[in-house]
């Protein structure tokens, strides 16, 4: 078969019409009385068989477009053999189930006047009326010129002819498919599967879809002479798609992991095409992110998680997100909750529904809005129960059916999956937080010698925690360390890692250590828990030891305020912006030392004033070097804020962060502001004591006049006690000079420093011994004792609660 370019030829039906319906794989299953008179072969000869075999056996036939038509002029094989030349028009369609078909029309070129009486009456009769597929032909004017019995069984209304679509429809039904018909005529554009809702005859109250094709009739000059229509019923095809949207829809939830904003995501998807009404309530222990209990067939606590109700429908009487919803006698309820399966109720009763039992106002709103069915699904996964779907319907005058009800438990099993994603991440950032706030200091300051405010973010918001931290620890005489520390990695292990380290400075500053000393005894604690680590090879899952320690860096300072100095040593750590009283900010030269566990560099310490007035920035680098700065550029614009000295330490901080960090983060970030402050005079007394066992009665009485300076009466007899025995010791196995040094802060300190080095041991005497129970009493007598090194031996300290 040769075929002629539509261009040269344009074809125009208005001849005698012959009709042949092609399956998908174009064979011909509808044949017409026209076709068998125009091309010789009879139905029983033709239908069954590939129309190109039959037809067009040379090859090249009309080619079978995927939508739309096509036409032109072509050859076509008479049953005598020899060819015709012909106008034909494949136009592409669709049968019930959805399988492609193609409806192609012959004719031979005449130039009739193309009205509309043209279109052969035997085409329409013979082969188009007892067709499935509902058809129609309508003048440009839109009214019925021809109907079929297929569209009369589908939608009624047989008396239509001579009538348009808006007189025989309700007008509200039908605007939206009377446009599209109209919009066919003015461009001549077929309209392929425009779809629609509407009742069929044998289900009135049933809910059908709807698949038309428009196509417009013209004659051989082009212009419109009217409309062709197609019919097919496509519900459940549309039942199908709409049950494949809600499953994706629902495999798509909860991206946020939160648990609520998912519960609501899911009631969205269902209505209306579904229910008129979706209520998600999820179990009480869902919602804190605890353990989930077994069902029993008792009361049954959950919460209201979210809802989505269809135009219409007033759901205030569902109450609020987390609102209550118990389940005190509803063993039907536990029971499907346990099983795992779903509960149809059709006819609905206000009064007894299981879902109206959950909670008060229920059943008022099944009866002021006529709902008169419902579905209720477990959700669980994985064997635990997280809580209840209900799909209420009212509108839609279909209640729910068995098919219905596996439609919802299939979204139900799709739903559970997201609902235990956002459960899993709740247990897990509710154990995270735990974790952290059990690692973090809960309270820094208020402190006599220092005012302090702290800000943490960890770059990881899904755990919640992170590597870094900072710390406030009281120590001896008044004074106080400031530590901030830098473990590598995010998350959980390296806020495990981060605890480690925490632990170890706590312990290490009880000792009273020296900046510098505590550094290289935390450095050798790193360098043993790496060694400690199991190799890879012998790791099981997820235990991969804690290798955010090596690499770590940290920064420990001591502030005196009765010297009114700092000394700082620092592990690879970033060194601190000070703030001098009158506004000035500098960075200090400290030494650098490597970080922990990474080098064999020795920790130096380097001590710094800190005058009344004055302000230190402790922080992590990720607080001043992320992808929008540099160091460099961080640290000098945290200088920048530090000089505004009108606000208080806690906006100072808020504003630093809002200057500094950008979001998401790409590291830890922490900040310690510390404002040091001095004793004064009146509140330190300081004596040279004489070697002499004789100064011990003087330096009794210089420790009485200074208790009653301060009107510590109270507390005379004891620290009598402990000044004697604290002396005495530094008389006898100390060195000269001896100094006693008392200090009335937030307790009341005594201490005596003298030049030896070697450490006190605290003795249990025999009953017979006539000495060794000096620190022995002083322990009993103080709240807290020690001792520590200094540059020029050491210093016995004790302490007391002021009354």
């Amino acid at each position: 078969m040769t075929e002629v370019p539509p261009s040269q030829q344009p074809f125009v039906p208005t001849g005698p019409l012959a009709a042949a319906l092609l399956d998908g794989a174009g064979n011909v299953i509808g044949w017409s009385e026209a076709a068998e008179s125009l091309l010789g072969h009879r139905a029983g000869d033709i239908l069954g068989r590939p129309a190109d075999a039959v037809l067009t056996p040379a090859g090249g036939g009309p080619p079978r477009p995927e939508s739309g038509e096509w036409s032109g002029i072509a050859r076509l094989r008479h049953a005598s053999g020899h060819d015709l030349e012909l106008g034909v028009r494949m136009c592409a369609m669709s049968d019930p189930a959805g399988r492609a078909q193609w409806l192609m029309t012959a004719s031979a070129p005449d130039p009739g006047d193309g009205a509309l009486r043209s279109v052969n009456r035997s085409l329409l009769d013979g082969l188009l009326s007892h067709s499935p597929i509902g058809m129609a032909v309508m003048d440009t004017s839109l009214r019925y010129v021809w109907i079929n019995e297929a569209l009369v069984r589908t939608s009624g209304a047989p008396d239509r002819i001579g009538r348009t679509v808006s007189a025989v429809f309700p007008a509200e039904q039908v605007a939206a498919g009377e446009a599209k018909m109209r919009r066919v005529l003015e461009t001549g554009e077929p309209l392929i599967d425009f779809e629609y809702r509407g009742p069929i005859l044998s289900d009135p109250t049933g809910e059908h879809m709807y698949s038309a094709s428009f196509f417009r009739m013209e004659d051989r000059l082009g212009e419109a002479i009217g409309l062709c229509y197609l019919v097919i019923d496509v519900t459940e095809r549309w039942k199908r798609r709409r049950r494949e949207l809600m499953l994706s829809r629902a495999r798509a939830c909860g991206k946020q992991l939160d648990l609520m904003q998912t519960a609501q995501e899911l009631s969205e998807i269902c209505v209306p095409d579904f229910a008129d009404l979706v209520t998600i309530d999820l179990l009480d222990s869902v919602v804190r992110g605890t353990e989930t209990a077994a069902c029993a067939e008792g009361a049954l606590f959950l919460q209201h998680a979210g809802h989505k109700a269809g135009s219409g429908v007033r759901a205030t009487a569902l109450g609020g997100i987390g609102s209550p919803v118990v389940y005190r006698s509803s063993p039907r309820v536990a029971r499907s909750l346990a099983a795992g399966a779903g509960i149809l109720e059709s006819p609905l009763d206000a009064m007894s529904s299981q879902w109206a039992q959950g909670a008060p106002g229920r059943s008022k709103l099944i009866h002021d809005h006529g709902f008169h069915s419902s579905i209720t699904v477990p959700l669980s996964s994985g064997g635990t129960a997280l809580g209840l779907a209900t799909f209420m319907r009212a509108t839609n005058g279909q209640p729910f059916s068995d098919e219905d009800l596996q439609v919802a438990e299939e979204f139900a099993f799709h739903a559970s999956s997201a609902l235990a994603a956002a459960h899993r991440f709740t247990q897990e950032r509710r154990i995270s937080l735990s974790l952290q706030r059990s690692l973090l200091p809960g309270r820094l300051g208020p402190d006599e010698a220092v005012e302090v405010a702290w800000r943490y973010f960890p770059a990881s918001q899904e755990a919640g925690v992170g590597g870094d931290w900072v710390d406030v620890i009281p120590l001896s005489g008044a004074r106080v360390a400031l530590v901030v520390g830098d473990v590598v990695g995010h998350g959980v292990s390296a806020a495990a890692a981060m605890g480690r380290l925490r632990a170890a400075v706590h312990t290490l500053a009880a000792m009273d250590l020296p900046p510098d000393e505590l550094l290289a005894h935390l450095d050798d604690f790193v360098t043993s828990l790496y060694q400690e680590q199991p190799a890879r090879k012998d790791c099981t899952e997820g235990d991969v030891g804690l290798p955010g320690t090596i690499g770590a860096t940290c920064l420990y300072a001591v502030y005196d305020p009765v010297a009114r100095t700092c000394t700082i040593a620092r592990a690879g750590h970033p060194a601190p912006v000070i703030m001098q009283p009158d506004g000035t900010t500098s960075t200090p030269d400290l030494p650098v030392s490597s970080p922990l566990g990474v080098g064999d560099t020795p920790f130096e310490a380097a001590e710094i004033p800190c005058p009344d007035g004055s302000l230190l920035a402790f922080f992590t680098d990720g607080l001043v070097d992320n992808r929008d700065q540099g160091m460099d550029e961080g640290v000098a614009r945290l200088r920048s804020v530090l000089r505004d000295t009108d606000t208080s330490l806690e906006e100072l901080c808020d504003a630093a962060v809002d200057a500094l960090l950008s979001r998401p983060l790409e590291d830890d970030a922490a900040l310690l502001l510390v404002k040091p402050t001095s004793f004064p005079s009146a509140d330190v007394a300081t004596w040279d004591i004489p070697d002499d066992p004789a100064a011990v009665r003087q330096a009794r009485a210089l420790a009485n006049r200074q208790l009653e300076g301060w009107g510590l009466h109270e507390l005379q007899f004891t620290t009598e006690l402990i000044v004697s025995e604290l002396v005495t010791n530094a008389i006898r196995y100390g060195s000269p000079p001896i100094r006693l040094r008392m200090i009335r802060h937030s307790a009341l300190t005594c201490e005596v420093i003298d030049a030896n080095s070697t450490s006190p041991r605290l003795r249990h005497a025999r009953t017979t011994d006539e000495g060794g129970r000096g620190l022995f009493l002083v322990a009993q007598a103080s709240q807290r004792w020690g001792y520590r090194y200094t540059g020029s031996g050491k210093s016995i300290w004790s302490e007391q609660d002021l009354p």
